[in-house]
């Protein structure tokens, strides 16, 4: 178990995450912005002037100079990974806890056991016998 993260999954094994380019942050606040400015026209009503002028200022700032936008994307970046760090985990809980668990539960109140993991007293071997036979045990002299 990793000593710094008290998880049994060790979060550090793919090095850092590369933080995409302050222009391409920069294009994609201009896009929310431009969005939000035109979302009224969507039923019949006016853009909202200032955020056309938002985006407008991004897109020029993105593409004059760049490194302006440094400190948003260092923030968006941040703001990724800890929304990653919580939002991850409890997705899988939740995808665990609604399928897998009711899945397996069912399965036992109806007796299956597809993976034939009961103890059974009498069986002299687990061995379980293919029907139709496999391929034939020279054909598998050079499997690499």
């Amino acid at each position: 178990m990793s000593e710094k993260s008290g998880f049994h999954e060790d979060f550090g094994r793919a090095g850092p995450v590369k933080r995409s380019s302050d222009r391409a942050t920069g294009l994609v606040f201009a896009a929310v912005f431009a969005i939000i400015a035109l979302w009224p026209l969507w039923s019949g009503g006016t853009p909202r002037a200032w955020a056309l002028i938002v985006a407008a200022a991004i897109v020029i700032v993105a593409f004059a100079l760049p490194r302006a936008l440094a400190p948003l994307s260092r923030a968006w970046h941040g703001l990724g990974q800890i929304l990653h760090k919580v939002v991850n985990p409890l997705v899988m809980g939740l995808l665990f806890y609604v399928t897998v668990t009711p899945t397996g539960l069912l399965m036992r109140l109806f007796g299956k056991d597809p993976l034939r993991l009961r103890f059974d007293r009498e069986a002299k071997s687990y061995w379980i016998e293919r029907r139709p036979p496999g391929p034939a045990p020279e054909t598998m002299r050079q499997q690499f």
